[in-house]
């Protein structure tokens, strides 16, 4: 054999070695072991998985954030608008596809408020490709197909989270207006009670709920020893059972008039005087 043979048979030989062993890897590129089978496919469950869709406002799809991974149908001269949640500032945006997808930003509403639209173009139809977008709040991952004629012109999201924290910004308040000891809504409360005389322990302000007598004292009585209080009916007083919760003195019923005293003998006693009134 003549020496342009030989070296015609070794490229051919080493061609075909490259072919089997590129055969041989992509053969060994599509075994996967049982963790990673169990992995694509629960990913392929959240994938596939139907989901919540609902209609919002001016004709927007809405998906629930976190469900599953939405998908967005879009169409050749066409665009899809996907709405951010208004305050996100988005940090990347990373398209599996990025020579026949296009995606570009947009924004809407006052500064400080604005709201981010990505705005979505697919150059052909039966195209399928991922979207991940990260901001400054959560990460996006959105599956993004090509249909010739249907599409969804707006896209947004509805955040569980941010419910759940609606509702503790609504409750948080709602304690806020609620007076300590009474649990009840300040506007249900009586505060129309005076005070005379002067002690440590003098009370911050008195109040009632109809049934009972809320007394609050200083913060720095809680822990030491209240002073004995008096309800006054017919000229005369009467010593009145209560509890303490903290600085709180609470009496199971209504008082018009009470005197709290403190302390031993004619020089070393305290005493407030307590009646209701305008």
């Amino acid at each position: 054999m003549s020496a342009n043979g030989v070296c015609r048979s070794m490229i051919l030989a080493g061609l075909l070695i490259g072919a089997a062993i590129g055969l041989a890897d992509d053969a060994s590129a599509q075994r996967m072991s049982s963790n990673e089978a169990r992995g694509t496919q629960l990913s392929g469950r959240w994938r596939g998985a139907p989901g919540l869709v609902t209609r919002g406002p001016d004709g927007k799809v809405i998906f629930l954030f976190g469900e599953v991974q939405p998908s967005v149908v879009c169409s050749p001269l066409q665009v899809c608008d996907v709405e951010l949640q208004a305050g996100e500032v988005v940090r990347d945006v990373l398209v599996g596809d990025t020579v026949r997808w296009k995606v570009e930003p947009a924004t809407s509403g006052a500064v400080g408020g604005q709201a981010i639209h990505l705005i979505v173009k697919p150059a052909e139809p039966n195209l399928v490709t991922s979207m991940v977008v990260t901001t400054s709040k959560r990460t996006y991952h959105i599956q993004l197909k090509s249909h010739l004629t249907q599409y969804m012109a707006r896209v947004a999201f509805e955040y569980p989270d941010e419910n759940g924290s609606r509702w503790s910004d609504i409750n948080a308040r709602m304690e806020a207006s609620v007076v300590p000891g009474a649990n009840v809504p300040a506007e249900q409360l009586n505060f129309e009670y005076q005070l005379s005389g002067n002690a440590s322990w003098r009370p911050t302000r008195v109040y009632s709920d109809g049934q009972k007598t809320y007394i609050q004292f200083p913060s720095s009585m809680a822990g030491q020893d209240a002073p004995v209080l008096f309800a006054i009916s017919g000229g005369e007083n009467r010593i009145v059972n209560y509890r303490m919760k903290g600085s709180m003195m609470i009496v199971d019923y209504h008082i018009d008039r009470a005197v709290l005293i403190s302390g031993v003998g004619w020089w070393w006693q305290e005493k407030v005087s307590i009646w209701r009134g305008g």
